[in-house]
């Protein structure tokens, strides 16, 4: 068996879950766009740079969970899902994915996107196992705060290492495993696996992938 590993951002999508999001939340009424709007590109800009400080970054976006009830968070992330997230799935990436799922591999998507966002993006696709960074609960309700290690950068390893523990099995069981990421941000995970795979990559991870003879691959072709 193989272990298939996605990274979502930039990857999956063309584009940012987590700067759309808030984006869409502007555009609603439900944050204010003079406080938000330049934070949000801040940090994402940040994040390119791998400068990126998660935890300031997931107290700007988890916030805005605190603030509604989660029947207004899930009547809003659905349509954010029909409008932002949908148009922003490229074909081939769809096709990439059904290929894998249609084997005997294991398949996760990987995200530092929040798991409230993430989880229906990885639904659509039809990937039933997600590593994300959790957003922390109390009594049904969000706290604002991340539950865990974020999972970002070198915590994705961690994450993913955790989560294979807990069905009893590492790394070195599978036969191949492959990571298909676009930021070099996410370079401690692409260099565990045994195939990694740069898609529409940055200048960085360009610049790593053909220096250590890595696949470069694109998805977003026609959308």
């Amino acid at each position: 068996m193989d272990l298939i590993l996605f990274d979502l951002d930039n990857t999956l999508i063309a584009g940012d879950s987590d700067v759309a999001w808030t984006q869409f939340l502007i555009e609603k009424g439900a944050l204010d766009a003079s406080a938000q709007e330049t934070r949000n590109l801040v940090f994402y800009e940040r994040y390119k740079a791998g400068t990126l400080d998660i935890n300031e970054f997931l107290g700007f976006q988890l916030a805005p969970l605190t603030q509604y009830p989660r029947v207004q968070l899930d009547a809003w992330h659905d349509e954010f899902m029909v409008r932002c997230i949908r148009p922003m799935i490229p074909p081939a990436a769809r096709a990439l994915v059904s290929g894998y799922l249609q084997s005997d591999a294991l398949v996760a998507l990987v995200t530092a996107t929040n798991s409230f966002i993430a989880w229906p993006i990885a639904r659509e696709f039809g990937i039933k196992h997600l590593i994300a960074t959790v957003p922390a609960q109390e009594n049904g309700v969000f706290t604002g705060k991340p539950r865990g290690i974020p999972a970002f950068q070198s915590g994705k390893v961690v994450r993913i290492e955790g989560w294979l523990e807990s069905m009893g099995l590492n790394f070195d069981c599978f036969g191949q495993s492959w990571f298909y990421s676009d930021s070099h941000n996410d370079l401690p995970l692409l260099q565990q696996v045994t195939h990694p795979v740069a898609v529409d990559p940055d200048d960085i991870l360009r610049a790593t992938a053909n220096e250590n003879g890595w696949q470069i691959l694109t998805l977003r072709g026609e959308m």
